[in-house]
């Protein structure tokens, strides 16, 4: 079985919806956790995030709120979003990028209802990580950062979450299940009709 890149950024509550999802990949799947900056995957591709819609953003925290619920996930969105994730990614790859480490900073930012850059409570919360805050302003943590981001377009990632199985990108918390068959049987991607939706020529674009 390849092992499972996930990538992420803790603004997104999709993010957090599918990290507390990752026990639903195959018993003794090899997972690598790699946050990534979700705004430069927005810059480099010429997309908008969620939450730069009205329209969209009002959908996106209405059904991530109900999913939550539906799913037995403890939900609530921080007192303003979005907001800057660049420290909380930071603090990620501070603190090693373990697990544990991801999940309490994901449940800080998406549990508690407070505002996720408030700086006695990050003080905190990298304190109870082991973390430095000056150790954020480090060269290579930064650079790991940059690279991750980097090392994700360059591989195809467009949005948060994003999971990479064998070369392959599923985006979406929601894909969850497609990884799964992809893992069980590569021909559930690697298929004629696949093939053939991805060489599709375009019929109509919109004037830019």
């Amino acid at each position: 079985m390849p092992p499972v890149t996930f990538y992420f950024d803790f603004v997104s509550p999709y993010s957090y919806i599918a990290f507390k999802r990752l026990h639903a990949l195959p018993p003794g799947a090899t997972v690598e956790l790699k946050p990534v900056l979700f705004a430069a995957l927005l810059n480099h591709f010429g997309n908008k995030g969620p939450a730069e819609i009205p329209i969209k953003r009002r959908w996106t925290y209405r059904w991530c709120t109900w999913w939550a619920k539906e799913l037995g996930i403890p939900f609530r969105f921080p007192a303003s979003h979005p907001f800057n994730p660049l420290h909380h990614l930071r603090l990620a790859i501070a603190a090693g990028v373990t697990r544990e480490a991801v999940s309490r900073i994901f449940d800080a930012v998406w549990t508690t209802g407070a505002e996720a850059t408030e700086p006695r409570a990050f003080a905190a919360l990298a304190k109870s990580l082991g973390v430095d805050e000056a150790r954020l302003a480090a060269p290579e943590v930064k650079d790991a950062l940059r690279r991750n981001t980097e090392e994700a377009i360059a591989r195809g990632v467009f949005g948060v979450p994003s999971y990479e199985a064998d070369g392959e990108i599923f985006w979406g918390a929601d894909a969850i299940g497609f990884v799964n068959a992809f893992l069980a049987d590569p021909a559930a991607l690697r298929n004629d009709e696949i093939h053939r939706a991805d060489g599709l020529p375009v019929g109509a674009a919109r004037k830019a």
